[in-house]
């Protein structure tokens, strides 16, 4: 994975027409780092992949060959332009977030309506989350905190959000009061068999298990 990771960002850069040691200055790391990530001798970190893909005007998925798959269990698109609020899939976790699907004409797509208790989290241990594809959002009640790499963003009514989902991310309510927002990801590649409650950790794991009830909603 490593060399077949380091061959499409050799491959990437040169097509740009830069030389190594351009490329190494301007993601802010040093040529020798860079050709060791090239030639597979080195596994680079969430943030120097970030750095590089960043320059290159791709995303992490292209570098990392992480594409959804026309067979790859999903959700399934709805024939009928209306999902009832009372056919929605829903999934809670043990922390107090509620997500409830909402209806799609894209089986690439999860869409969702999420509620935050005060003091929950997208992860039980409020450890960041890393997937394949793109975030969006908005925040229709209340306040959020998202974490994002290094950085922290209060989120409130309105705001809205967009970052490739490889990058770890973390959403925390730390108020009193009750948050709320619509999320989209678009070309998130599933992940395990999630089924039970017990199982469900983050909202990685919440997403793959609504895959599965619209799944067996619309079978």
């Amino acid at each position: 994975m490593t060399e077949e990771l380091g061959a499409r960002i050799r491959q990437a850069r040169l097509a740009k027409g830069l030389s190594l040691r351009s490329m190494a200055a301007d993601a802010e790391i040093s040529p020798s780092l860079l050709s060791q990530v090239e030639t597979g001798k080195v596994q680079p970190s969430v943030s120097t992949l970030w750095a590089i893909v960043s320059r290159l005007g791709l995303s992490v998925d292209d570098v990392l060959g992480h594409h959804p798959t026309s067979d790859a269990a999903r959700r399934n698109p709805r024939p009928d332009p209306v999902q009832r609020a009372a056919d929605a899939p829903e999934v809670v976790m043990e922390n107090g977030v509620t997500w409830r699907g909402l209806a799609v004409m894209d089986s690439t797509v999860d869409a969702v309506h999420v509620t935050y208790a005060p003091g929950a989290a997208s992860s039980i241990d409020d450890t960041h989350m890393r997937h394949t594809g793109t975030e969006y959002g908005c925040i229709l009640k209340g306040e959020l905190t998202l974490k994002l790499d290094f950085e922290s963003y209060v989120l409130r009514p309105g705001d809205s959000f967009c970052f490739e989902s490889m990058r770890p991310h973390l959403y925390q309510n730390h108020t009193d009061s009750v948050a709320e927002g619509v999320w989209y990801v678009v070309g998130r590649s599933p992940g395990g068999e999630t089924e039970t409650p017990g199982d469900i950790r983050s909202a990685v794991d919440v997403l793959d298990a609504m895959s599965r009830l619209s799944g067996r909603a619309e079978a």
